[in-house]
């Protein structure tokens, strides 16, 4: 499945242009980061891919065919899409909570059978979660939320993830976990992802193309190799950047160091 979106632009009512002509593309078997400082529309750009708000220009588009024009089940049924993790103030179960991603393949009013149940459950186990069977997610911790919530994604059989800061507020175990599990699920189940990050190093580490927004509404996107470049996040978030590569037990990983606040970008 191609993913693609297409000269997209969007503004809220009375305010400035957020998103100025985005233009960017997933293949099968790929992961795009989405890079960008604190309030440029990394959460809005993600709400416009997915129709849950409306481009003002352009489209989104699913293998050529305008998602505007598509079933609320065919879309979701190939797209699971894990927000923001949040300590949930509902009553769900882990189990529960996994199974909701089956709605897409229900119809009105319709239960979840047998078949339904079987396949949540194996998210459950392919993202390693067995243990919280039965815990309330309001008992759990943010990162084995965050791991319900793409279990949940999964439940749907998407052919595409889109993640929203899934690493946000976690520590480094649960950020490797969490990390880990993007790429499996690409390398071992073909499925592509789309994931907005605060962290430029993880991009690197993780995604096949990047999307890098500015301040103005613009955009940067190409292979994260090179687009994820010194003067690119430099322009993006207004400080001096290095980038560094670094070898451990025959392993290359990157380093993306900000080294001071870039003249003419002081608040």
């Amino acid at each position: 499945m191609e993913f693609s979106v297409k000269n997209g632009c969007f503004s809220y009512p009375g305010g400035r242009q957020v998103l100025n002509k985005i233009n960017f593309d997933v293949q099968p078997r790929e992961i795009l980061s989405i890079l960008g400082p604190n309030g440029v529309g990394k959460t809005t750009l993600l709400k416009c891919t997915l129709g849950l708000l409306r481009w003002d220009q352009g489209e989104t588009q699913i293998d050529g065919k305008n998602i505007a024009k598509m079933k609320h089940s065919e879309l979701w049924s190939s797209i699971g899409y894990v927000p923001q993790a949040k300590l949930s103030a509902f009553a769900y179960t882990v189990d529960e909570m996994v199974l909701l991603g089956r709605n897409s393949h229900l119809k009105v009013l319709e239960q979840p059978g047998k078949h339904d149940r079987e396949i949540a459950s194996r998210c459950i186990d392919r993202i390693g979660i067995g243990y919280l069977r039965g815990k309330l997610c309001s008992k759990i911790s943010g990162g084995e939320l965050q791991m319900v919530l793409i279990a949940r994604a999964l439940a749907s059989e998407p052919k595409l993830l889109i993640l929203d800061e899934p690493e946000s507020n976690l520590d480094f175990k649960n950020q490797l976990i969490v990390l880990e599990t993007i790429k499996t699920l690409r390398d071992e189940e073909g499925i592509s992802s789309i994931v907005n990050t605060h962290y430029p190093d993880h991009a690197i580490s993780l995604s096949d193309k990047a999307l890098i927004l500015n301040r103005n509404g613009n955009s940067i996107f190409g292979p994260a190799h090179s687009s994820i470049a010194e003067h690119h996040l430099e322009k993006a978030f207004g400080v001096n950047v290095k980038i560094k590569d670094f070898y451990h037990k025959e392993q290359k990983y990157t380093c993306v160091m900000p080294l001071s606040i870039a003249a003419g970008n002081e608040y």
